[in-house]
């Protein structure tokens, strides 16, 4: 690559990322669906025509930011899928890890909390799509674990969607509490009291007791 084709990939570079931060600053105060076009480009500080450059619509952005924000999500659920220890130091680490991820993440994280189930139909499938991806990874995982011994598929997958969802109410819960340790160590106790309770069901759950009643 010519020194002059980097540097017009490095200011392209620049610019995506210009607009896809002046779009998570705009969206602390609104939703997807009353972002304008120009709007996000006057606070990159690019004309209009630029961003057309990089994303055919609003839509497609908001698509880019999902991506963007779910992959810091997903490594956060690898990383706890690949605690060791008892259950009672994963379950600790898992809210540690999602903590941890919302101070870094919280503007991105706000918006796939608040798009989950927003107006803009494309993003939100886009977010359940990947949150249902998520889920069907951790459902292999437990499929591993010998307390899924006997569990169906469909069991192990509703499992995993719990766990998955209780991810996302407990980043919830993190933004919507001040930053004071306090605050933050009330939602920290609540999340892991929670996942104690999803695990008490787990260890006592009988695979084939509801279709017995059926």
């Amino acid at each position: 690559m010519s020194q002059t084709a980097g540097a017009r990939q490095l200011q392209r570079l620049k610019t995506r990322r210009a607009l896809l931060d002046a779009a998570l600053a705009l969206l602390e105060e609104q939703s997807l669906g009353s972002l304008g076009l120009r709007e996000v480009a006057r606070a990159a500080g690019v004309a209009p025509t630029a961003f057309y450059r990089h994303f055919r619509d609003i839509e497609d952005l908001g698509i880019a930011l999902v991506d963007e924000a779910l992959e810091n999500l997903h490594a956060t659920v690898r990383s706890t899928l690949a605690t060791s220890g008892d259950a009672e130091q994963r379950m600790s680490t898992a809210v540690e890890l999602m903590a941890a991820l919302v101070r870094a993440y919280p503007a991105h994280i706000r918006f796939i909390v608040r798009e989950r189930h927003g107006g803009v139909r494309r993003v939100r499938e886009a977010v359940t799509g990947q949150l249902d991806a998520f889920a069907r990874e951790v459902a292999e995982n437990l499929a591993l674990d010998p307390l899924g011994a006997g569990w169906s598929r469909d069991d192990l997958l509703m499992l995993a969607k719990l766990y998955v969802d209780h991810m996302v109410m407990t980043a919830s819960a993190f933004l919507a509490a001040a930053l004071e340790d306090n605050e933050w160590d009330a939602v920290s106790r609540t999340a892991l009291r929670q996942l104690r309770l999803i695990h008490a069901g787990r260890v006592h759950w009988t695979p084939a007791g509801p279709a017995a009643g059926a």
